[in-house]
């Protein structure tokens, strides 16, 4: 009886006789020789079906099989460097086929579709080789941020979804109601991981956040997923020695495992393959001198309109995609102006216009990636930063007391898993980086 096995492992099998169960990704006929590209998860074979060994019957259902029908093939693989699929080398000489359901009029055709057509069947698109290659990078990535952070003495502990207060203020945030009250999706788990620390020393959380931005740029969702990470006893040089461990190892470790997949995305791996510690930091002020200089020497009139900054604002798309240019890994840049950042983060000693914020900033036009900071460890300092940002007092008398019981240094910082994702695959929208995207004008399907 042939051994039953997935598409990813048939290189361990040449001549071998096996059998895969399946969908019918394409197909095409020459005569006698009919060839089917058939995918199971965890990759794409093609199988050749012979006439004179398969018998009319069964070569003429082969023939006329839609694309997506569901399938159990049978046969012997066979070695060529020439077959096509994921793994490369290898095609099936069919022996057997059984057809499960025979799928007719599949929406989805190798012809070219519009954007909005795609995402009205998502959950068809999904089954393409490319959004299956996304996917998949996805998921080692999701791994590796988690054995990274688990190995390095993290733990994992849950923050919740429903909250009754903003960590970052109110403007983007899903409102819900909690029974005879008002409550809010989590925008960040950050403020309970500040409570986290205190009995655990570090720990993280990893799960999905809203906020409720009306944007349509490429780089942002409704709903996404993020990890947290968040130290006690750490500074601002410390935490940016985290993040340059931390996000190395996530891109190292994907190259290594899905080198596969990102060849299919046709991504070019040489900037990625420059992404190890140290990475570059750069203030705020020196970003700013950078921007200016550029702006000085180009002769492009939209760059240079693009690139009008002045000290207090923050950085948008142009302005970081300029300053990545400038360097061949990630960048830092840290010291921003406290009035373009959170509440809850430390003044620049001497300069308290200035807190002591980073960016990670990833090459290639894809922007930042980690936001994070040294946090406030002083009770008043925290009262009054609350009282200047406007937010109410009462919902954060626990939070405060977080300084009055034991305070210490402490930072951290949130990655976007799907912005990560668009960076290494290489994609230019984040809508491809999330299986069933949630975005200002799309919540089906």
């Amino acid at each position: 009886m042939a051994q039953e096995i997935r598409i990813e492992d048939i290189g361990d099998y040449v001549g071998q006789e096996v059998t895969l169960k399946g969908w019918l990704y394409n197909s095409t006929g020459k005569g006698r020789l009919h060839f089917l590209q058939v995918r199971d998860g965890t990759g794409i074979v093609q199988a050749v079906a012979f006439k004179p060994e398969l018998g009319p019957e069964l070569f003429e259902t082969i023939k006329r099989l839609g694309q997506e029908s569901s399938l159990i093939v049978t046969g012997t693989v066979r070695q060529d460097q020439r077959a096509p699929g994921v793994p490369g080398g290898y095609e099936l000489g069919v022996s057997d086929l059984t057809v499960l359901q025979e799928a007719e009029d599949y929406p989805i055709t190798p012809k070219e579709h519009g954007v909005e057509f795609l995402m009205d069947n998502r959950h068809l698109w999904l089954r393409s080789s490319q959004q299956w290659a996304i996917m998949r990078v996805r998921a080692t990535i999701k791994r590796a941020i988690i054995d990274w952070l688990d190995d390095n003495g993290f733990l994992n502990v849950d923050t919740p979804i429903i909250t009754p207060s903003a960590a970052e203020g109110t403007s983007t945030l899903f409102e819900v109601q909690y029974f005879d009250d008002k409550a809010y999706l989590a925008q960040t788990g950050q403020l309970y991981n500040e409570a986290n620390i205190m009995a655990f020393g570090k720990v993280y959380c990893f799960g999905p956040t809203f906020r409720a931005e009306q944007s349509k740029t490429r780089r942002h969702l409704a709903e996404f997923w993020m990890v947290e990470p968040e130290i006690a006893f750490c500074d601002l040089d410390c935490l940016m020695e985290i993040e340059e461990q931390f996000v190395s190892y996530i891109v190292q470790t994907t190259l290594r495992e899905r080198r596969d997949e990102l060849a299919l995305l046709q991504r070019d791996l040489t900037a990625l393959e420059m992404v190890h510690p140290p990475f570059p930091r750069i203030s705020y002020d020196e970003a700013l001198e950078r921007l200016a200089a550029i702006r000085e020497a180009t002769d492009d009139p939209a760059l240079k309109e693009l690139l009008a900054i002045e000290w207090g604002s923050d950085f948008g798309s142009p302005h970081e995609t300029e300053l990545t240019k400038q360097f061949d890994k990630p960048v830092f840049v840290y010291g921003y102006p406290s009035a373009v950042k959170a509440f809850y983060m430390e003044p620049w000693p001497g300069r308290p216009e200035v807190c002591k914020s980073v960016d990670l900033l990833a090459p290639e036009g894809y922007g930042e990636i980690i936001g994070g900071s040294e946090r406030m460890s002083d009770p008043e300092m925290l009262v009054q930063a609350i009282e200047r940002h406007q937010l109410p007092l009462e919902h954060y008398h626990w939070y405060i007391d977080l300084r009055r019981y034991g305070s210490v240094p402490h930072s951290g910082f949130g990655l976007g898993l799907e912005r990560t994702v668009a960076w290494i695959c290489g994609i230019p929208h984040i809508r491809e980086t999330s299986p069933f995207p949630r975005t200002l004008k799309r919540m089906y399907p």
